[in-house]
């Protein structure tokens, strides 16, 4: 299928773009969009953008930030006032009017000064009025950032896909003034997808500043094992950090819909497509509020560490790691042995590991990809396919369920320093819980993931 046919096609049967249109100012063309999903934001996103104005001028030029302004239809009268506050200064900033047009509630007067000066290409889709809202059954953040994308895959010149880069951003999440710039120059490599290096903000209460560490950590440490066990869904899942081409977008067909969790498939359909790359030189800070809109994330972990509801001090155990890395090392060498051949093999190495096999029925798979595969590397492929990043993560999870229940940070990141031969460059004592330790290793973890 020829490139524009593609995009039609994708458009015509994929695209979750329907009755939303886009508000902005003139035409122009732009080699990157910054996708923004916005939920009640008023008191942050303009910070945000603020953040993104203080990027160099040229930059800019070359960006267009797509901020969308979403709710469900039964929500209450204040989210839906918030959103409406929000699309009014937008229009404002669109038509270039004067800071004292503005809501103060939104924005103070100094931010405005920087936006307006700043002349930020911006537009936003209204999913949010009567009519308008996304879906109850499938409407959430998932849903929010695919309309955007999906947008921005018809700003885009239909000749010219391979370079242009579609930016995942949160309304809640500050960036360097060095992001746009540096995400450029990371894609002049091949590369089609890749992740921008992340530090959450640092809230003020001790709690709160204690419970985002105990996340983040939790975050870093997942990596971190996943690189010891040598799997290629080694890498970060975090919203505000994604950035692929319009062709690779094209390629997974799209943002899913999901309401929680959206970014983690969306990596793990990117990833069997080519190397996800992590873009170190510029960083975006993440907020680190409570909240309960998601079953899962940061803003839950938050509130459940204070809520005191589970336990986040505690980390999987370093072993299931191991056990990941053995079979990995198996299957990168397994060529066309039988799979019950691989299952013994899976059994010597722990029970647990052929359980799980057994329940998600390996043998009838490993048949089937031996069949389809022409030549080993396909084989490996068609496997890594198979056994992704959600797979990987139901192991780990069928593990530490069973055998191997979580473990103290500290015994947890001491365990895996040892199993990954990395020397630690500081002391503590392992029941050290003390808030500032915890620091220290985040600090650590951060130098190493």
């Amino acid at each position: 299928m020829k490139k524009h046919d593609a995009i039609n096609h994708y458009l015509r049967n994929y695209s979750a773009v329907g009755q939303w249109r886009l508000v902005k100012g003139k035409q122009e063309s732009f080699s990157q969009i910054v996708v923004i999903p916005a939920y009640a934001e008023k008191e942050l996103l303009f910070s945000t953008l603020v953040a993104i104005a203080r990027n160099p001028g040229p930059d800019l030029k070359e960006t267009f930030i797509l901020c969308v302004i979403n709710n469900k239809k039964n929500v209450p009268q204040t989210i839906r006032q918030n959103n409406q506050q929000t699309m009014q200064y937008l229009d404002l900033l669109i038509a270039g009017k004067k800071p004292d047009d503005c809501d103060s509630a939104c924005v103070s007067a100094q931010e405005a000064h920087i936006l307006r000066d700043a002349g930020l290409n911006i537009g936003y889709i209204d999913a949010s009025s009567p009519g308008l809202e996304i879906p109850d059954k499938t409407g959430g953040v998932g849903m929010a950032r695919k309309i955007g994308m999906d947008m921005a895959l018809r700003l885009f010149p239909k000749d010219d896909y391979q370079r242009r880069l579609i930016i995942s951003l949160d309304a809640d999440t500050l960036v360097d003034d060095n992001y746009l710039r540096e995400i450029q120059n990371y894609f002049q490599r091949k590369i089609s997808t890749a992740v921008v290096a992340y530090e959450h903000q640092n809230p003020e209460l001790p709690a709160a500043r204690d419970a985002i560490c105990c996340y983040e950590i939790f975050l870093r440490y997942w990596v971190m094992g996943l690189r010891y066990a040598d799997s290629p869904y080694a890498f970060h899942s975090i919203g505000s950090t994604i950035v692929c081409t319009a062709d690779a977008y094209l390629a997974v067909r799209g943002m899913n819909r999901r309401e929680a969790g959206e970014d983690f498939y969306f990596l793990n359909k990117l990833a069997k497509t080519g190397q996800i790359g992590y873009i170190r030189s510029t960083c975006v800070h993440p907020s680190a509020r409570i909240s309960g809109r998601v079953p899962f994330g940061t803003g839950k972990a938050m509130q459940r560490r204070l809520e005191a509801t589970e336990d986040e001090y505690r980390l999987y155990d370093a072993t299931v790691f191991a056990i990941l890395k053995q079979w990995l090392q198996i299957m990168k060498n397994a060529g066309n042995r039988s799979g019950e051949d691989l299952m013994q093999q899976a059994a010597a190495i722990h029970r647990g590991l052929a359980e799980f096999l057994k329940i998600n029925s390996f043998i009838s798979i490993w048949t089937k990809i031996c069949h389809n595969a022409r030549n080993e590397k396909v084989l490996a492929g068609q496997f890594c396919d198979w056994f992704d990043g959600f797979k990987t993560l139901k192991l780990i999870n069928y593990l530490s369920r069973e055998y191997f229940p979580p473990v103290g940070i500290f015994q947890a990141i001491s365990s895996l320093f040892h199993k990954s031969s990395i020397e630690n460059e500081f002391q503590y004592r392992i029941e050290n819980t003390a808030p500032e330790a915890r620091q220290r290793i985040l600090h650590y973890l951060r130098t190493k993931t």
